[in-house]
This record gives structure tokens, sequence and C-alpha cells, in this order.
């Protein structure tokens, strides 16, 4: 079994233990009795009041994509009589459960929710930053994000996004026009709703920042390569979804090429009784979602070879070919850590008797695993952070590095690496071995997952607050640099810790970068 199968099959269990940090608590802020009604092109909203910011929730930015629109590119919402009620969350995108407690089976799911700061309207815009959720493709939700600290402290319209999951946002068939992208199509449309009403919220059409997190910083990767995206946004901001791979880890799981996805699309035809139909599409149609879950692949990307995305993200990133725009990406200085500590509780320890053979299942070829188990080496009590190192560096830090090489040379970036080696843990019970900076441990400095605040210190409220100002002064003047935070220089990485900010030449080779780059 390939590393990459392996790490999306668990990121699926780790999403579904993270399911406590996002679920449902109450919001930080309850909605007063006061509401906010706007008026966009469909029709009229009503959003709730809160103590500096107001929001807007489960507002429709495309049709249904239910019966003859499952599998179609999405079309604009039908517009509503009266006033709708945006005071709450509308449904998740289809998924098994996990983030989303229960899971989801509501097909109308193209949503999005906007939270903007008292004071924002036609007047004084503010920058915009949409946000695309994490998940490997196939769970979250654009409500799981509280964005009220990021929208207040930044002073900036914050918009996250539901997109179709799964095998429904990703099936890819012969004849079918959008195979492998409506996933990305959604994303696309949802931009494209930004730029014609978030004026009416206090929103900068023309200052859009796409922003997003593993699966959703995968996918600001292929945006940003996108032709059809030309125009849609005005920055990026990439978290742990580097958009390029290294030797040994040549492609990003951001996406795969046409003919793989058709393959997954013909095996799940043949799993739910299609595969022989005349119609193969019209049978697919008429499959309850709970079917398509339970048969769906756990492995999901979009797919490239596509008219929407028609190359690799990665070697159109190298090639040049991508939207020249300010970048501001990183990642988490422990990436692999809750993966090694997932596969340890399973039942397989990782010890200096065992850890050949760990290595060997995660390499096909002896020449690779010999190499890193030499690089690696596991003494008596360390294998857990070890065999974190690996997976972390190999998929993460390295080709995060690569990609800010590639974009450095082209267009503005800004990197940083995540180093709270205390932060709060998003799961519950006691790892194996501390976990440090895992995947995901920076998102409660930048939002309240489920609307329920993370307990923090005094040092990690202050990281938070800098964190959140970088972000957003990025989002607004695309130089994240400003008086009051550490100075942020494009050609160092700033390290992002509890009272030590401080810009460093040293993340490659902590991360055996070289190791990687001519491991083939």
């Amino acid at each position: 079994m390939s590393m990459h199968r392996v790490l999306t099959t668990l990121s699926c269990a780790l999403t579904a233990v993270l399911a406590t940090a996002w679920s449902g608590a109450p919001p930080t802020q309850p909605a007063r009795p006061a509401a906010a009604t706007v008026r966009i092109h469909s029709g009229l909203v009503r959003g709730a009041t809160h103590d500096g910011y107001r929001t807007f929730e489960g507002i429709p930015y495309a049709a249904p994509p239910v019966g003859r629109l499952r599998w179609a590119s999405p079309r604009p919402a039908t517009p509503w009589a009266g006033v709708r009620d945006a005071t709450r969350p509308a449904s998740a995108c289809p998924q098994l459960a996990g983030e989303v407690p229960g899971g989801s089976t509501e097909e109308d799911c193209l949503h999005l929710n906007v939270t903007t700061p008292d004071g924002a309207g036609p007047a004084h815009p503010r920058p915009v930053i949409v946000w695309l959720h994490g998940g490997g493709f196939t769970t979250g939700a654009g409500s799981s994000y509280d964005a009220h600290r990021m929208a207040t402290r930044g002073d900036v319209v914050v918009v996250t996004v539901n997109y179709r999951l799964g095998a429904l946002g990703f099936l890819a068939h012969g004849g079918l026009p959008g195979s492998g992208t409506f996933g990305l199509a959604d994303q696309q449309a949802a931009l494209r709703w930004v730029h014609a009403e978030i004026g009416t919220f206090g929103g900068d059409a023309h200052n859009v920042t796409l922003a997003g997190e593993s699966a959703g910083g995968y996918s600001v990767c292929a945006q940003l390569t996108s032709p059809a995206a030309t125009g849609l946004f005005e920055r990026a901001i990439v978290e742990s979804g580097p958009c390029t791979g290294t030797p040994a880890r040549p492609f990003a799981p951001s996406s795969v090429p046409l003919s793989t996805a058709r393959a997954t699309g013909a095996d799940l035809a043949a799993k739910v009784g299609c595969g022989a139909a005349h119609d193969v599409l019209a049978c697919l149609r008429r499959v309850a979602v709970p079917r398509l879950l339970a048969a769906q692949d756990a492995d999901q990307q979009p797919a490239y070879a596509s008219p929407l995305l028609p190359g690799d993200p990665a070697e159109a990133i190298a090639a040049g070919r991508l939207h020249h725009l300010p970048v501001l990406i990183g990642n988490n200085h422990d990436e692999g850590n809750g993966w090694a500590a997932g596969i340890i509780q399973a039942g397989n320890p990782v010890t200096p008797d065992t850890w050949s053979d760990v290595v060997s299942a995660f390499f096909s070829s002896p020449g690779q695993a010999t190499a890193v188990v030499r690089e690696y080496p596991v003494h008596r009590t360390d294998g857990g952070p070890v065999f974190g190192a690996v997976i972390g560096d190999a998929n993460f830090a390295c080709p995060t590095a690569r990609t800010d090489a590639l974009l450095t040379a082209q267009v503005p970036t800004w990197r940083y690496e995540f180093a709270d080696e205390h932060a709060p843990p998003l799961t519950p019970g006691t790892p194996p071995f501390p976990l440090g900076a895992p995947h995901a441990s920076e998102l409660p400095y930048l939002f309240d997952l489920g609307g329920r605040p993370r307990d923090l210190t005094a040092a990690q409220h202050r990281l938070a607050d800098t964190m959140i100002d970088y972000w957003t002064r990025f989002a607004r003047t695309a130089d994240p640099n400003g008086p009051s935070s550490p100075h942020w220089s494009g050609q160092t990485v700033l390290s992002l810790a509890p009272d030590h900010i401080v810009p460093t030449h040293t993340a490659v080779p902590r991360h055996h970068c070289a190791f990687w780059n001519t491991l083939g």
C-alpha cells in the first residue's frame, strides 16, 4: 500500500476522531433577538447581530445539485420570496460521520456563511477572506469555522463555503462534462457569488483572498492554476496543503489524472449496481446518497487533464502556469504526529525491531525504505515522534519548502511554520507520545471550531492575535507586516510559537529536506 493511500485512509479516521473539535457546541456569542436584513440578487436574507459583528449563515450560492443536476456544473441559486432566515447554518454536504456529527445525506448543501464586522458597509468596504475547509475532500463544512475573531480583530469580511465532497464532488466518467472537478467548480461558483454580492455585506469584491487548510489548501493550489479561476481572487493563503511534492513523493494529493479518476468512477458504478446499466449516469443519479457514501473510495481528489484543471497543479506551478498573485503558505512543525499516534494506538508499535517493517509498508521501493530507516533511526523510546517526522517531512514540510521555492521565483511569497509544541489538543484522550504542533493544530488560533473557543494560555492568546494580524494584513495589502508584529521577510520562514515569533533559515535542514529532495 502506498504512503499516499495509507495517509489518505488514516486522514479519514483522524477526521472522525477530530469530530469533537468541531462538533456543535453553542456559539461563543449567542445571537440577540435583533436581526440584520440585507437584499441580495436572490432575495432578502435575515442574519443575526452579535457584539461587534453580524453573521449570515446558510445562504445558497448555487442551485441544489439534485436530480439531473447531480454531477453537473453549479447553476445559479433560485430566487425566493419573502425573507430567508440566515441565523443558523444549513446542511453540510453529504459525508459520513466525522467532523459533522452524524454525517449528512443532504444534497441541497451549496451554501456559504458570511461574518462581517460592525462598521463594514457599501461605503466602507473591507477586505474579504474566502475560507475553504479541509477534510480530505470527503468531510467538513464551512459552518464549522466560527470566524468572528478574525472578522473583528482583522476588520475583514470572512466567507466560509460548503462544496461537494467525495464521489458527489469528484466523480469522473467518460462523456460527463466537468468530470472529477465538481467540488472545485462549486468553489469557483462561490467566488463568483462573492464578487456579485459581498458589497452588500460590506466586503470589497476587488480585494478577495482565497484561503484554505489541508484539502482546502490543496483546493487553493488547484484554483491558482485553473484558467477558470482567473480574476476571482487577488491573493492566496495555503495552510498545510502544499502544491507540489518531492522526488520521493512527486505529486501532492491535490489532484489525480483524469484517467485515474475515471477508473475510480467505474469502480463506484460497479459497486452500486450501475456498471452494466444502459445509461450509467442515469442509473447513478438514482442511487440513494447513503449507498453512494458507503461505496465511495476513501481516496478522493479532483481530476486534472480536465477543462477546469488542465494540468497537475505541481507541474503547472513549476512551469509558471499559475495566476501571478501573492501567496502566504506554511505548514505545522509536527504535521505527521497525529497519524503516527493513530497508527500506534491501532496496535502497530514503532520500535527499533519493528521500524524497518513499518517503513517498508509505506514505500514500495526497498532502496527507499532502507534509506529512510538510515536517515531516521529509531531508538528505544522515540519511535512515535520519529515516525511522525517521516510522515510530516515527506508529505508536508518538504513539499511546502519546494512549493515556496517555486513560488518565490515567480510571485511575492511569505512562508511560515506553526510551532507551538503545546498547542491545545483537538482529539480526546491521551496520545502515546506528545504531539507537539500536528496537522490542523493552528486552526484554533484563527477560528473557534464548532463555535467553541479553545483553552489558550495568555501567551497563546497573543500568538493567536498575532497570527490573525498577519493573515488579515496580508489580505488587506498583500504584505503581512505591520508595526505591532515581528518583521516577516519573504526570504525566511517565520516560526510561530508563543512569545517566540522569529524568522529562521533552519526549517529545511530540520526537516531533512535535502534527503527527501534527492530520494527518487
